[in-house]
């Protein structure tokens, strides 16, 4: 006990002398000195910057030995240094996987071993190499093929570091690079689990032009299954939508060929939305999370109306109300619009646990995602959650008591964790436990950004869901 206390002591004041120092340098005036003792000081500071990674290394790889994210109220590490630190998603996930490379490690018994890329984490913790000289070297052995025998890959790992001490991160990858293509070419027969690893399709968000990327790298069975589907429906002519009757099925004219002067990235663009709404319209998909397997979209009555403004899906696309309009005549979409009432069935009570499909609908109205804040789970990922007493606590199965959560934040309310409440004003807030609460928001705004642009004016106090309350803003489901 004496040691881990003179250890905790030893750690803080080291701590606390670092930000002495910076507060120290920061009220010193540079203005009266030379160009050399100007660049001395910034070799300094860079030496500094380039070392301090190995030190939150150390601090992490002990913090995760010491507890688990879930007792410190998170559902991952991610999330832990998201919330804690205000980081992004990839950042958190940079910072652990660093940590994993670069930092201390422990075997099963509890013996000391050496970082996974040693020779890599010396010269980073002797400020030899910079981060991006770090991002360079990690990224390479990553790609290292499997077959390499482990005494050629920590050469290749000292060979590179020596290389980053005396060039850039450039002139590094370069060389590294090359060193990776020289392998490959000494290796065995390629083996075709290795290129299998590299499969995806990536949908990006939604630019402020409407616009989504979708990105795609495809295994041969992928390939394959596409190729007869887009040399149908992406043939000229063929789901045209600027065609007054598009040809979805059969073959289309000479005159509709004529004048269809899309380019190849475009009818296969519009190809894979009529592909996907034959789906929709199969009827076969099953259910996700309750519902069919559909479009939901939620919009105002005064957007509908007036033809103007979007709608929001459940995955959280932005979509023109011209557009929601000509989807709903394709499939069986919901597109239920709410102006204060329904004349749907929804409280429950106690009569049974999980929520109805109507509630559902209202609920991905209300809130449009997970409803706890940093969460960007839309809601067709989402499990309906008791947000004001739980079931097993006698909580009741009604709409203004219930929210949206995804699974994994679902699971983090309870005992120790996270509590949630509704407001008087209808929103969902998260209380986060002692360990992960530093004042930050508790509403997600991710959802419903205009919740932001609410007038400045006093929150109600907050009530139980039964309680009396002015309904919420016009929304649909």
């Amino acid at each position: 006990m004496y040691v881990r206390i003179m250890q905790a002591d030893g750690v803080r004041e080291a701590v606390a002398g670092l930000l002495a120092a910076y507060d120290a340098l920061a009220d010193l005036s540079v203005d009266l000195l030379s160009r050399n003792e100007i660049v001395a000081a910034l070799d300094g500071l860079e030496t500094l910057s380039s070392q301090l990674p190995t030190q939150r290394h150390r601090l992490l790889a002990r913090l995760q030995a010491e507890t688990t994210s879930r007792e410190m109220g998170a559902k991952s590490w991610n999330e832990v240094l998201r919330t804690r630190w205000r980081l992004s998603s990839s950042e958190a996930s940079r910072r652990l996987s660093e940590a994993a490379d670069l930092g201390p490690r422990q075997s099963l018994t509890g013996e000391a071993l050496e970082p996974v890329l040693p020779a890599v984490a010396a010269a980073q913790a002797a400020g030899a190499i910079t981060a991006e000289h770090v991002k360079v070297l990690r990224e390479t052995m990553a790609k290292m093929p499997a077959w390499v025998d482990p005494v050629t890959r920590d050469q290749v790992e000292v060979d590179l570091v020596r290389i980053a001490i005396t060039v850039g991160p450039k002139d590094l990858r370069d060389s590294a690079d090359l060193r990776l293509f020289l392998l490959d070419q000494d290796g065995p027969e390629p083996d075709h689990t290795e290129p299998e690893r590299s499969r995806g399709a990536d949908m990006g968000p939604q630019g402020r032009d409407g616009m989504t990327t979708f990105t795609a790298r495809l295994t041969p069975e992928a390939a394959a299954v596409f190729e007869p589907l887009l040399a149908k429906y992406a043939a000229p002519g063929m789901c045209n939508p600027d065609d007054p009757e598009p040809c979805t099925s059969g073959t289309p004219t000479q005159a509709q060929i004529d004048a269809d002067h899309r380019t190849l990235a475009q009818r296969q663009h519009d190809a894979l939305v009529v592909i996907g709404r034959i789906a929709l319209m199969s009827g076969d998909l099953g259910q996700l999370n309750g519902l069919p397997v559909s479009v939901i979209v939620r919009t105002t009555l005064q957007d509908l109306e007036s033809r103007a403004g979007i709608g929001v899906t459940g995955g959280g696309t932005k979509v023109p109300i011209s557009d929601v309009v000509r989807m709903g005549a394709h499939a069986n979409h919901y597109l239920a619009v709410f102006d204060r009432a329904t004349g749907s069935a929804l409280e429950l009570f106690r009569a049974r646990r999980t929520a109805s499909p109507a509630q559902r609908l209202m609920l991905i109205a209300r809130d449009g995602g997970c409803t706890k804040p940093g969460c960007t789970v839309g809601a067709y990922g989402c499990q309906v959650h008791h947000a004001v007493t739980d079931w097993a606590r006698g909580g009741n199965t009604n709409v203004d008591e219930m929210a949206l959560a995804c699974g994994a934040d679902n699971r983090l309310v309870g005992d120790g964790g996270f509590t949630t409440t509704i407001t008087a004003r209808g929103d969902v807030e998260w209380q986060p436990p002692p360990g992960l609460d530093h004042g930050q928001a508790r509403l997600n705004y991710h959802h419903r950004p205009e919740l932001l642009l609410r007038p400045g004016e006093d929150e109600p106090e907050q009530g139980n869901a039964g309680e009396s309350r002015p309904p919420p803003e016009d929304r649909a489901a």
